[in-house]
């Protein structure tokens, strides 16, 4: 590989490590292609970019930057998977992926400059998604004025019915 492809390689994976929220360092050794390529489809559509690196030009490309906490842990055989918008999609894929495969393994990831455990990723997974959060706290903010509404309605009801009384028991007399 001559020195000009290293370079582009580096400053390629360096423009996506500062874009990321989150880069999971994973091991791929002994997956076949075709599910290599399965699991790039998968994050494709989750929005993520996952590449196979070489570990110096990818110690290189994330020295000094938002992940410069990976560049020690970079050792034998891996690919990162950067996530640019919520980083529990990023680990919910990447975690269902490794429960169906006994060849691929999350290793660890950097979320926000902070080094996380293979452990840490699976916690993240569990977690729901931005998507998630965000219906329930519109489903909450709806909620109050729903309430608010009914709580009135209920007032007003009550009082239509104790009209209604009067009326009948005048009519009756």
């Amino acid at each position: 590989m001559q020195r000009a492809q290293k370079a582009e390689i580096i400053e390629k994976l360096r423009a996506k490590a500062d874009r990321a929220g989150i880069a999971v360092v994973t091991d791929f050794r002994g997956m076949t292609v075709e599910e290599l390529t399965e699991l790039r489809v998968k994050l494709r559509n989750a929005g993520v970019d996952y590449q196979v690196v070489k570990n110096t030009l990818a110690r290189i490309a994330v020295k000094d930057g938002v992940h410069d906490i990976l560049k020690d842990q970079l050792t034998e055989n891996n690919a990162v998977a950067f996530g640019y918008d919520d980083p529990v999609v990023v680990a919910k894929v990447l975690v269902d992926y490794a429960k169906n495969s006994k060849k691929f393994a999350v290793k660890h990831a950097s979320l926000g400059g902070k080094l996380i455990d293979a452990d840490g990723v699976v916690e993240l997974s569990k977690l729901p998604t931005k998507p998630e959060l965000l219906a329930r706290a519109l489903g909450t903010m709806n909620a109050v004025p729903t309430n608010f509404v009914s709580l009135f309605a209920n007032v007003i009801r009550g009082m239509l019915y104790a009209l209604t009384a009067i009326k009948d028991k005048k009519e009756a007399a």
